[in-house]
This record gives structure tokens, sequence and C-alpha cells, in this order.
């Protein structure tokens, strides 16, 4: 049964559209006995829209419910653990403590003092050679967390492709926590493999073992078939997903990584028989394919068409096997962030100002001048994880020194045509937290909800609209995210039950407003001033799906 499932989920050719079931009014005072929760990581809200007359499976199903396609990741560092950290936890990275994917603790007791979202760095190893995964950074109770001290029978289960995105999406006490790994799903170091994952990854060596011949264009792909150069010899832009036996990295950067997920997250839902009991149960998962593509392709490309289009089709395999189990689920999707292309397209298609960072804003480029105009010999005087974000100060240096860097390295900043704005963490942590509508945030608001007074650095360093914070695309990731700008930071976010009358909402809404939402679903309190965000009605017309909550 579990192979079967999984085979048929696997998909190697396109499915017809699936038949959407018929609807039938769920009274809204009955409680879903399964939700999930779905993070398609660098979904954006453009690709949403762009794409949204082309879907016919899941994405088609899941925009017939309550659909509010200007959500906002609301901060001002819209990566991967900080965007997951808000989904189910209803807090901003201000809150949740996840101020991005890494940080910096100079005081930490190792060479390397980058901190990793989700690692423990009090246990051995520790920076990118290897660490100890764990959610102990998240500040804050997951709703999975909240049901378990409600209810401890809740089984809370996370499936992704990033660890980052499993941990943050599941908190602290779940019951099962995997992420892709180049052996397989793996979980936390204690934790042994049950016979389910364990023939999971089988069949996942099988499927990595074999080649894929890359996948079919699909009609509303042909216009994206466009070469683009991004060096000498390398194109991006006409990519089928064509990959050699044995090869992960180009397993995990394509289509074939989500419908894996899939399949595992609809194999766990069997096994453990979620949502067949009295309580309700959640599942969280997380597609990271779409990240991976864009990094790697940019998104206007036929890379990210198709990939948009084999997530819409294997979604709608997901679901149509959950409804042959007679489960009563509510599901929620979003995504962690969204992405910006890659500038070269972007000058080919109307957009001449779109340009790479100047390599002279990098940490290192930064100490070497600050260095010089000061005449402090330090050799980290200005550290940081590339060319925007948090800056960190030398800790070796004297008050008068520090303020003296500090001087020169905001003229240096602030005189760059590339550079935004910079704001000090005296600024920052002044400023109070935001309110009101996120479209209408300033930037220093942006900031404000990214900050957290022990991780944050010296100062935040924030690029203009049009910058590009990737030097070299030859040699990696030709397009990226993380900026304050909306591109990075609207998101849709879409709920689907059985029944749900549909209804769109344009104006803008928070990832934080998910969590309230589902709780409210399950008549599970959780106090106003526990979190940021603020229940969604989801009953179309009359009635409110948040009964004061």
């Amino acid at each position: 049964m579990l192979k079967k499932a999984i085979a048929a989920l696997l998909l190697a050719a396109p499915l017809p559209a699936l038949a959407q079931p018929a609807a039938s009014t769920v009274p809204a005072a009955v409680q879903p006995r399964l939700i999930i929760a779905i993070s398609v990581d660098q979904f954006s809200a453009d690709l949403f829209n762009q794409y949204r007359p082309f879907y016919s499976g899941g994405l088609k199903r899941l925009s017939e419910g309550a659909v509010f396609p200007r959500g906002y990741q609301s901060h001002a560092a819209t990566e991967t653990c900080p965007g997951h950290s808000t989904i189910l936890t209803g807090s901003r990275p201000s809150r949740t403590g996840i101020i991005a994917n890494s940080w910096m603790d100079l005081n930490v007791a190792r060479a390397n003092k980058t901190i990793y979202c989700a690692e423990d760095e009090s246990q051995p190893g520790g920076g990118a050679s290897g660490y100890v995964a764990s959610p102990v950074h998240l500040r804050v109770p997951t709703l999975g967390q909240r049901m378990k001290a409600a209810n401890p029978a809740a089984r809370v289960v996370a499936v992704a492709g990033k660890d980052r995105a499993a941990i943050m999406m599941a908190g602290a006490n779940a019951d099962q926590v995997w992420w892709l790994t180049p052996k397989g799903y793996a979980s936390y170091q204690d934790i042994p493999a049950p016979p389910l994952v364990e023939r999971v990854n089988q069949i996942f060596a099988q499927r990595l073992a074999a080649p894929n011949p890359g996948f079919d264009l699909p009609p509303q792909c042909a216009a994206k078939d466009i070469a683009v150069s991004t060096g000498p010899g390398k194109t991006v832009g006409t990519g089928r997903f064509a990959r050699p036996a044995g090869n992960f990295h180009a397993f995990r950067t394509s289509p074939e990584q989500d419908a894996l997920t899939l399949a595992f997250a609809a194999a766990t839902i069997e096994s453990m028989g979620l949502g067949k009991q009295p309580q309700t149960d959640i599942l969280s998962i997380g597609l990271s394919a779409m990240d991976l593509i864009g990094h790697a392709y940019g998104n206007e490309g036929t890379e990210s068409c198709i990939q948009i289009d084999r997530i819409d089709r294997e979604l709608g395999a997901f679901f149509d096997q959950l409804d042959r189990q007679e489960i009563d689920y509510v599901v929620m999707l979003t995504a962690d962030h969204g992405g910006h292309d890659l500038p070269e397209r972007h000058r080919q298609n109307a957009m001449p100002m779109q340009q790479r960072v100047d390599r002279a804003l990098t940490p290192r480029a930064l100490s070497e001048a600050v260095a010089a105009k000061t005449g402090i010999g330090s050799k980290d005087l200005v550290r940081g994880d590339g060319p925007s974000g948090d800056l960190y100060f030398s800790l070796d240096l004297t008050r008068a020194q520090r303020a003296r860097v500090e001087t020169a390295t905001l003229a240096l900043l602030r005189a760059h045509p590339q550079v935004e704005a910079v704001f000090t963490k005296a600024q920052i942590a002044a400023a109070p937290s935001p309110s009101g509508p996120p479209e209408n945030w300033s930037l220093l608001e942006k900031a404000r909800a990214s900050f957290d007074a022990e991780r944050s650095g010296d100062l935040l360093l924030l690029l203009k609209s049009h910058v590009t914070p990737i030097a070299d695309p030859a040699h990696g990731f030709v397009a990226t995210h993380g900026s304050p700008w909306d591109g990075d930071r609207r998101v849709p976010i879409l709920f689907w039950r059985k029944g749900m009358r549909h209804f769109e909402q344009p104006l803008g809404v928070e990832t934080a407003d998910i969590m309230p939402t589902l709780a409210a679903l399950i008549d599970l309190p959780v106090p106003r001033d526990e979190i940021d965000g603020r229940c969604l009605d989801l009953i179309a017309g009359e009635g409110d799906s948040c009964r004061g909550n």
C-alpha cells in the first residue's frame, strides 16, 4: 500500500485535471480533524497570480476557497527561516527571535561565529560543515505546541525539503519532524527512523539512482523558453530538469523533490491515521524546491513555469488521495517569502536599471575600507553574511574606536548609490512595533518587525529595490530574495475546506494572521497579547469563523 501510494505521487508525466469533490456544507462549528499547513518556498504572490489562469489541480482547488492574494511576510529580512517562523506562531521575527537564516554571535565559544537558525550551537559541531538541528532558537510556541498543551493526544507532524522549514513550522515537542538529506529523510539525532521512513528512503534511493529525462513543457510555458546569459558559457531560462543518475543536487533542485515530499506526507497521514481520531491533528509540509529553482534559474524562465505546473498537479493528486480516505481536513497554503528574478532577464524585459551589487558593499570590503579610513587595523571590523542585512562590529574595539568605526561605516554606506537606507541598532530599537496595513509600513517599521535586541546586528543595511545582492552569478545563485521590498514580502495565503464558500479579499494581511485563524477553527484560545497576528474570518457573508478570537 505504501509503495503504491508513493509511486502514484512521484509523477513521471503530467496528470489530467483532477475532479473536484462535490461541495457539501460543513457547519462552521464542526472542528476539522486534520490541519494541513503547506509552505511553498519562494512562491511569491506575483507568481501565484501570474499562473492562476492555468491551474487545474491542487492550486485550482485552493483558489476556490478563501483567497488572500496579497498576503505579507511583513518583516524586512525575507528569508526562509524567519518566514517559516511566522506561519504557525502568529508572530513576527521580532517576537519569534528568528531574525534571519543565520546571524552572528561574536561571544560564542567557537571559531565560527555564525549561528544557524535551526541549530543548537551549544552542541559539538556547527557552521557550514555540520550542526545539531534544533528548535532551541524559536522563542514562541507554534500552533502544534499549543494544540498539544490543550490536548496531549494531538499529533504534530512536519515533513519538508529543508530542516529549517520543518523545524520552524513544527516547533518543539512534535511527534515527527523530517527533512530531506542526500541519504533520504532525517530527523533529530536521537530519533531513529521508523519503518515508514526507512521504506520512503528506499524508494528515494531507487528514484535517485535512475536518471530523469526531464519534464515536458506545458503550453503556458512556451513564451518563457528564452535563454538568458549569466556568464561565459552559462545560460538559464530553457531548462526541463533533465538529471543524470545519482545527482542529488539536481534532484533537489527540481519538481522531483516536492513530489517526494508530498508522497511522504500522504503516506504519513495514512500510516499514522492522522485526522482519524477524536482530536485534531496537524501536519505541516514544506515544499522547498521552488526556492532552489528560483536561486539557480530565476523565476521567469521555463524552470519556474514547469515547477509551478508540477506543484499544481501533485497537490491535486495529494488532495485526491485524502478525499478517498474521507478525512475532514482544512488546508492552508502560503510561502515563506517571495523572490526577485535575475537582473540580466529584467534588463531584457523593460527594466534597464536592474543591477548586481557592488563588491565594495561586502563585509570584507567594508572592513578594509573602514580600516583605511580610521587607521584601526583590526581584520574584521565589520562582519556579516553578505552585502545586505545585519552587520556586526568587532568586540575587540574600545568604546571610542567603535564610535569611529560606526561613523565611518555609516558614511561609506550612505554615500553608496546602491544603498537605500542604513539603520543603527539604536534607531530600530527605539521604533515602535508596526501596526496597520503591512503594505503601508515604512522601511524602519519593516526593520523593527525583524529586530531582536540580542541577535540583530549593530547596523542594518538595506539595498535599493533594483539591486540584487549577488555580485557574481557565474558560480552559484543567479537570483535571490531577502529584501524589504514587496516582491519579496508578498505571498499568497489560501484556505480551503470541503463545503467552504469561496471569497477573495484583495487587501493586505500578514502570515502572522494564519495561526490565530486556524486556532479559531478548532476553538483553541490564543491570548492576543502573545502574538502579532489576528484571526481572519473565513466565512463568506454573514457569520464569523473567529467567534470572538
